[in-house]
């Protein structure tokens, strides 16, 4: 579905590293990757973290959001968005999404909203749970801008903290302005299938000075600088990016354009190739978006949708990796009793929605 594209120059920096014995973290390496991100998203402040999930229940801790407290969050999502929520203590509340960018339907959830909580003392109330809903989590689907102005509109009126999963989004905008920097705080992912990768690996993006020492102290241990003595002020985790994933990650960095055009010329060969027929239609950006087109996305016309699965079970019999979109979250066996609006625009895109091969390397050659 999409493999990592390495290349000498990644050997040649990981090669480096090792010989220069920069293995793990406080490392240069990591200094140099967060700067080389900070570049590309134009965040005032990056944090490297271990992994984007890590990165995303660390964001929801230092915003303080509470256990027993309700986080919203797309149904349609990779589980580990919904996890993050859990290891804090929280609830997810589950929410629809809308196969125009396979985000959340913020008019659907504004007006559930107004019906199903009530505003006081500036929190917003649950109605049926009596629980304070805190934070929303929008989820940037496979590179795609959500409506995250409307987000951060029903953000303001409720009170919402907002952490952005752009965990697919490296090298996606919305009005020329890169994805996870639109919140409080932004989460980026670097595993082995995204865009570039530092083999795991994340990264908390922000504007505000205060949260980046939050996250850089807590993700440090809590760890008070000093010369020799190991003091800490707090209970703190050990979530920093090791320096040898870093170097791994740099060049990748440095080649980010040259992969969002190869990904973005492979979505109009797809589009050349499905033109005039009646089965389906590749997903593309709306106006003022630029997506890096992590994962091609194809959606089966209605007549066709019930022909999905046998569509998958043949591909794969002939090595040919198609994809359908997650299960939505709140049918998994931890959550299935957690609240939620009506998911009928998630159902329809888990129903009618599947991916395509979509590495670069398909394109590009090394």
């Amino acid at each position: 579905m999409h493999e990592p594209y390495i290349g000498n120059n990644e050997l040649r920096f990981v090669k480096k590293a090792v010989n220069e014995k920069e293995l793990s973290t406080y490392g240069k390496y990591i200094k140099i990757f967060e700067n080389e991100l900070r570049k590309i998203t134009k965040a005032k402040y990056v944090t490297a973290v271990i992994n984007c999930t890590e990165g995303l229940f660390l964001s929801l801790k230092i915003l303080g959001i509470k256990k027993d407290q309700e986080v919203l969050v797309p149904a349609l999502t990779f589980v580990g968005t919904v996890n993050a929520i859990s290891y804090i203590g929280a609830h997810p509340h589950f929410v629809d999404s809308q196969i125009q960018d396979f985000g959340i339907n913020t008019i659907k959830l504004s007006d559930y909203l107004k019906k199903n909580t009530n505003f006081k003392n500036g929190k917003c109330i649950n109605k049926k749970t009596g629980r304070i809903i805190s934070a929303i989590i929008p989820v940037h689907v496979f590179g795609n801008p959500c409506d995250i102005i409307n987000i951060k509109k029903i953000s303001k009126k409720y009170n919402f903290k907002i952490i952005e999963d752009a965990a697919e989004g490296l090298g996606s905008y919305f009005n020329k302005r890169h994805l996870g920097t639109f919140g409080d705080l932004g989460c980026i992912s670097f595993n082995g299938n995204k865009i570039i990768t530092t083999g795991g690996g994340g990264a908390i993006i922000t504007n505000n000075k205060k949260l980046y020492k939050k996250i850089l102290h807590y993700s440090t241990t809590a760890k008070i600088k000093h010369k020799w003595e190991f003091d800490h002020s707090d209970v703190g985790y050990n979530l920093r990016l090791p320096s040898l994933n870093a170097s791994l990650g740099i060049p990748q960095l440095r080649r980010l354009q040259k992969y969002v055009k190869a990904k973005r010329s492979l979505n109009k060969i797809y589009k050349n190739m499905l033109k005039n027929q009646k089965v389906m239609k590749l997903f593309e950006e709306k106006k003022n978006c630029k997506s890096n087109y992590w994962l091609q996305a194809v959606i089966l016309e209605k007549n066709f949708v019930k022909y999905k699965n046998s569509l998958l079970k043949v591909s794969h019999k002939r090595k040919f990796f198609l994809r359908p979109v997650w299960k939505l979250v709140s049918n998994l066996q931890p959550y299935k009793k957690k609240p939620k609006m009506n998911l009928s625009g998630a159902k329809e895109i888990y129903k009618s929605v599947f991916t395509l091969p979509s590495s670069q390397s398909l394109i590009l050659k090394k």
